[in-house]
């Protein structure tokens, strides 16, 4: 089963938390309250976010952490670079030269496809969209968009 680690979910959950108060510092012990994490587990993964520059830190008797852009312009890909590393499926799909069957692999071209597929549905969902409950019939990505060469109006090659 291809999923995300637990702490990439859980930063989607404290991303998601920090973005429903746009006007807002909250404390790292806000957001553990609010998304019923562990106040450590925030605490590690709001250092990450901040180093990949995804969110601010205050410091200070009202310090604490807004988003570092609006939810609109962070995607989804960057919650889960941040948390782990380069998106790949495999190993060549993320660099080239780390395999030694690279040159006669004959699969390696279809898992490029799929990595950029799964690239470009990260990348087309924003942290605002995150935020948004699905609506009855929605579809999050429609696979036959990505066949048909666009993403939400937008090329996919």
């Amino acid at each position: 089963m291809l999923r995300v680690s637990r702490l990439t979910d859980y930063a989607t959950v404290v991303m998601t938390c920090i973005a429903a108060h746009p006007d807002d510092v909250l404390s790292t012990a806000q957001i553990a309250d609010e998304t019923r994490l562990e106040l450590p587990t925030v605490s590690k993964l709001l250092k990450s976010l901040g180093h990949a520059g995804l969110v601010e830190s205050f410091r200070g008797v009202n310090g604490g952490y807004r988003l570092a852009r609006s939810a609109q312009a962070i995607t989804l890909a960057e919650i889960v670079e941040a948390m782990e590393g380069p998106i790949g499926m495999t190993e060549c799909g993320v660099t080239e030269g780390q395999c030694e069957r690279e040159a006669q692999c004959g699969v390696r071209g279809s898992w490029q496809r799929i990595n950029n597929v799964v690239d470009r549905a990260l990348r087309a969902v924003s942290l605002a969209d995150m935020l948004r409950p699905p609506r009855r019939g929605d579809v999050a990505i429609d696979i036959s968009t990505l066949k048909a060469g666009t993403l939400k109006g937008r090329p996919t090659a």
